[in-house]
């Protein structure tokens, strides 16, 4: 259940009138490890088995992906709505971000709130060494067949999307939530339950990019990250420095690449003489 109807009263220059809307849910979903609560995370449901899996990875809880825990139901509210999953991990599995202390409240917005210090944000790194190349023209592209997918955002206008593509440009998965981050965690989890992570060459994000979906496209190895809106100075800084091609403002028929163009398979000077 993504959206759900609202009552209310629209207000408009020439009176008002009464409007029934289909809201975007926003729900907690409590993840267990070794049936102790690890974290909350404030999202949509759906696909919440993925969601689950895509925050370990993300987070370093695993530290083999190719290690395919049993995530399990736990709990669901009395309107069906999964409330608690658990996840079993053996202690040879277990990553750095199990230990590193952290809050149990993980936001829908906010990558980096359940964080309890600078410390925890620091990890190791290699630049992504990925040789494939993208024509500047296939953006446009991509952010249509991923509004296609769409399908909640076109009932409530209340979710953000992702989606992850091949490098010819063949759609994988599109995943919604109200959360950006979520919606990036369930793409990632959805590639690695379905073993289809190497194939992920390019990512598209809805709205602004900040330097924690930098950190989960590097940690996915997907090297060209795409946005519709604007991203920080910190996510342009670590795409420098973890070897993404970022793109930003893919809209209207215009983008911005920030980082890595190297990959890009035009001739800006030509390009920019064309327009």
């Amino acid at each position: 259940m993504a959206t759900r109807q609202y009552e209310g009263i629209k207000f408009q220059e020439f009176g008002s009138s009464r409007v029934l809307d289909a809201l975007t849910v926003e729900e907690a979903l409590q993840i267990n490890i070794n049936n102790e609560p690890f974290t909350v995370s404030m999202r949509t449901p759906g696909e919440d088995i993925a969601l689950a899996r895509g925050i370990l990875h993300a987070e370093d809880v695993l530290n083999d992906k190719n290690f395919q825990p049993e995530i399990v139901i736990e709990q669901k509210s009395d309107k069906g709505i999964i409330t608690i999953v658990n996840t079993n991990i053996p202690e040879d599995k277990m990553g750095k971000g199990y230990t590193n202390s952290r809050s149990l409240l993980s936001v829908s917005s906010c990558g980096i709130c359940g964080k309890t210090s600078l410390e925890d944000l620091i990890f190791d790194t290699s630049q992504i060494d990925e040789n494939s190349t993208i024509d500047v023209d296939l953006i446009h592209e991509l952010f249509e067949r991923m509004l296609l997918n769409q399908r909640n955002f076109k009932k409530s206008g209340g979710t953000h999307a992702a989606t992850a593509f091949n490098i010819n440009g063949e759609l994988l998965y599109t995943m919604e939530d109200i959360g950006r981050h979520n919606a990036v965690d369930k793409v990632v989890g959805k590639l690695i339950n379905d073993g289809a992570l190497t194939q992920a060459k390019i990512l598209t994000v809805s709205g602004r990019i900040s330097y924690e979906i930098v950190v989960k496209c590097f940690k996915a190895k997907i090297p060209i990250l795409a946005a519709v809106s604007a991203p920080s100075s910190l996510a342009v800084d670590y795409a420098k420095e973890l070897g993404i091609t970022l793109f930003a403002f893919s809209r209207n028929n215009r983008t911005t690449c920030y980082s890595h163009p190297e990959r890009i398979t035009i001739n800006f000077h030509n390009k920019n003489e064309a327009s």
